[in-house]
């Protein structure tokens, strides 16, 4: 195994919580003063290559792999673009997830939904639909999620409450959540096409 590669694929899939130096070196089955040497040359490969958009970043102990800042301008283009302004089917799960669990980690989110979270709560971030509610008090403290005043406005909500009940979704009720979540983007297209004419 290439540890430089792996390293570089674990602290993508960690997504915005990142990894400390002793959960990398678990991972990779290697010492922390290794991964540490690691970290630092990908670190320094990152930042030396005019080809790559990416850089590693250092958040209380934890790296992170994120984009760099030359191009915050592009990303938050793409962020506030029509391309973006649609709720995808796996958005609008996490998002429904993060409204009824709140508040809750992107690890609670992954068991749920059987597979990464990460890429989708960075998007749902960047339309302030959820946000960062405190983190956990567990190892590696990691992120809590919850909704934000933007996602009642965004779904036409009072607040939770009025939302299905959990009971009937958990019976396989799932019409009324989806006719909310369906008439909303169905909304969201009208007005784009309104736009585009």
């Amino acid at each position: 195994m290439n540890e430089l590669p792996a390293l570089e694929s674990l602290l993508f899939v960690a997504g915005e919580e990142g990894l400390s130096i002793e959960e990398a070196s678990a991972l990779l089955g290697i010492y922390p003063d290794r991964t540490r040497y690691l970290m630092e040359r990908l670190k320094w490969q990152l930042a030396t290559q005019p080809l790559t958009a990416l850089t590693i970043r250092q958040v209380n102990g934890r790296f992170q792999l994120t984009t760099k800042v030359a191009y915050g301008d592009v990303v938050k283009q793409y962020a506030q673009s029509p391309f973006a302004a649609r709720l995808t089917q796996s958005a609008l799960e996490t998002l429904a997830i993060i409204a009824y669990e709140a508040p809750v980690t992107r690890m609670a989110i992954d068991q749920i939904r059987g597979v990464h979270s990460s890429g989708i709560l960075k998007k749902l971030m960047q339309h302030g639909l959820i946000e960062e509610k405190g983190r956990q008090d567990s190892p590696g403290h990691p992120i809590l999620y919850g909704v934000t005043d933007y996602f009642y406005q965004y779904f036409g909500l009072n607040s939770l409450d009025d939302l299905p009940a959990i009971e009937a979704l958990m019976t396989n009720e799932k019409a009324e959540t989806h006719d909310l979540y369906a008439r909303h983007n169905d909304m969201s297209q009208s007005d784009e096409e309104s736009r585009n004419r």
